[in-house]
């Protein structure tokens, strides 16, 4: 028996690699009871039965016999869709962030990450509020009274780490971790990049104005969705710019034009529009049923024309690390307690591997730092 076991790196594999404990016993020959026991500490295996869990896992032994590591607590992670999200789901998303959290300590650990700067806002309980916090992040992250040009880079830029989930459930828009150096996770589902850059503002806004506080309510996910609104597009402008309806009709033309430049969806703007009473609640309830009806609800028109925003900031670093300081996948798979495969699914990409070994999969574009 290993006294050094620890149970709750096997669940935490476990949930990453998507298995039940009743998947995990089929593959290990062993009961999904048993199995549980080991989870909660009640048992060890044996040395075998670790090998064993340790291959079907990918994952390295010392994973498992790995020292306790502090969680991400509960109330740091800001899911979208809460009440319609699947335990599982989210449970595979926790999993990920916290094996993520574990990648970026390491990387903090080698080389210098971007400062973190995320206002904290405490108390935004009203219209005016929230507006002002969009402004002031604005102000505070050099954004002018323009278009965001990237959002994946504006979050990296003040200390984010923006990643992708290939596995993210599809009743997850996005989600993420307020921990010392926080997370977004994108969902890969989502073609539309207007929509993703909404995402990233929303995100931004549970870490600006809801540290330490539960979220996934109406009132919280509201206020997100104001934020990203005030962050993508400043009032000033939507007052100034916002082409302006025709009598009672909405001038669609100059809607998909302003969509363009400031790239956030035809809802997103029609939602701000409404926000700010720059258009009627009916003239609102027009346009969404105008998108209803030529199926733009979800994917609009002109979306494909517009530029996808990749995250940048984890294959850049790994990059640097593999050429300037020949520090490779092999290394940190190693320092991790991961097969590298595994921790290829963690930053959702085939990382650099030490010379002699082949690559499998794609290449991962070297960025300028």
């Amino acid at each position: 028996m290993n006294d050094n076991f620890n149970g709750a790196e096997l669940r935490l594999a476990r949930i990453f690699n998507g298995l039940t404990l009743e998947e995990l016993s089929e593959n290990v020959g062993k009961t999904r009871q048993y199995l549980h026991r080991l989870e909660v500490g009640q048992s060890s295996p044996t040395e075998q039965l670790l090998e064993d869990l340790a291959r079907v896992l990918q994952v390295k032994k010392e994973f498992l016999i790995a020292k306790a590591t502090r969680r991400i607590e509960d109330e740091c992670f800001h899911f979208r869709k809460l009440f319609s999200t699947k335990a599982m789901s989210k449970q595979v998303a926790i999993a990920h962030c916290e094996l993520t959290g574990r990648l970026v300590s390491y990387l903090d650990s080698k080389l210098k990450l971007p400062d973190l700067r995320i206002p904290d806002f405490c108390n935004v309980n009203s219209f005016e509020a929230v507006e002002n916090a969009a402004e002031l992040c604005r102000k505070e992250w050099g954004l002018g009274l323009g278009p965001v040009d990237n959002m994946s880079r504006l979050a990296e830029n003040i200390g984010v780490v923006v990643t992708n989930l290939s596995s993210l459930s599809k009743d997850i828009d996005a989600l993420s971790v307020a921990s010392s150096r926080p997370i977004i996770v994108r969902n890969i589902y989502k073609e539309s990049v207007c929509r993703q850059r909404f995402d990233i503002g929303h995100e931004l806004g549970h870490l600006v104005m809801h540290s330490g506080l539960p979220t996934g309510d109406r009132v919280t996910e509201s206020q997100a969705n104001h934020f990203a609104s005030a962050l993508l597009i400043p009032r000033s402008m939507m007052f100034k710019l916002f082409p302006k309806p025709k009598g009672s009709r909405l001038d669609w033309v100059g809607i998909r034009e302003f969509k363009m430049t400031w790239k956030v969806s035809l809802a997103a703007i029609l939602y701000r529009a409404r926000h700010l009473e720059i258009i009627s609640p009916d003239q609102h309830k027009s346009g969404v049923i105008t998108l209803r009806r030529t199926g733009e609800a979800i994917s609009e028109r002109g979306d494909l024309l517009i530029k996808q925003e990749p995250p940048e900031l984890l294959s850049t670093s790994v990059n640097v690390l593999a050429t300037r300081k020949q520090i490779y996948a092999d290394d940190i798979a190693s320092e991790l307690g991961m097969s590298v495969p595994f921790l290829n699914r963690v930053i959702g990409f085939d990382m650099p591997l030490g010379p002699g070994r082949k690559t499998s999969g794609v290449r991962v574009p070297l960025y300028v730092v």
